[in-house]
């Protein structure tokens, strides 16, 4: 890194979200954005389990707040997987979180998340409910689908079915969006043939009844 985008990131600001055991983030927030004087704002998410709808959210406020949002980092692996998908810079701590230090960790990942760690071999078929956020690959012959949305923080080769109970606001994300077959609701189309941008999500979804791909962005995950 050098010139000016070196520049960029001697003067950006870290922003650290409040110990979870103490207060809530949305509720500090304000106050930490006011303390603020930096353009560029570096989050760390500290132990925060954030899903693609909250790290929207807090976009939204620092973008109000007159800032733009630089790095992210976080010690869970779901938040930075979120953020990753959302196309923004992000990079998981060092520093093992709270919940792995643990001997017997639990769960806290929202109710509406199933976080899934490993790749997907040939064979496999990964099916929920629930929003599926996958660490790793979906390599050929493995399946991983879902009655919400799908997002693979790695390399999507297999066949991916997002609102396979019908919805058809579901979406598929990825790091390289590049599968066998694609599914939302009951539209089938085959993955591109064509190499990805390097260092940019995809995102497939139905638009006029037809899978369409494209740079994911973060206004695609809003609250719906």
């Amino acid at each position: 890194m050098n010139g000016p985008e070196q520049k960029q990131r001697e003067a950006a600001m870290t922003l650290r979200l409040p110990d979870q055991r103490l207060d809530h983030w949305r509720d500090r927030l304000p106050d930490l954005l006011s303390r603020c004087s930096e353009p560029i704002i570096d989050l760390d998410c500290g132990d925060w389990v954030l899903n693609c709808s909250d790290l929207a959210d807090l976009c939204a406020a620092v973008s109000e707040a007159g800032h733009q949002l630089g790095r992210i980092t976080g010690r869970a692996a779901e938040t930075v997987v979120s953020a990753s998908a959302l196309g923004l810079d992000a990079r998981r701590s060092n520093t093992p979180s709270s919940r792995e230090l643990q001997p017997n960790p639990v769960t806290t990942a929202p109710s509406e998340l199933l976080f899934h760690h490993g790749t997907l071999r040939s064979g496999d078929h990964l099916q929920s409910e629930r929003t599926i956020l996958l660490y790793g690959d979906v390599n050929p012959g493995a399946r991983i689908s879902s009655t919400a949305d799908v997002l693979v923080w790695g390399r999507l080769r297999g066949v991916a079915h997002a609102g396979c109970e019908g919805s058809t606001t579901a979406k598929i994300v990825a790091l390289q969006l590049r599968p066998l077959q694609l599914r939302i609701a009951d539209v089938v189309a085959r993955g591109p043939e064509d190499l990805p941008q390097a260092g940019l999500a995809e995102q497939a979804e139905l638009k006029d009844g037809v899978i369409a791909i494209e740079p994911a962005v973060i206004q695609s995950f809003q609250k719906r």
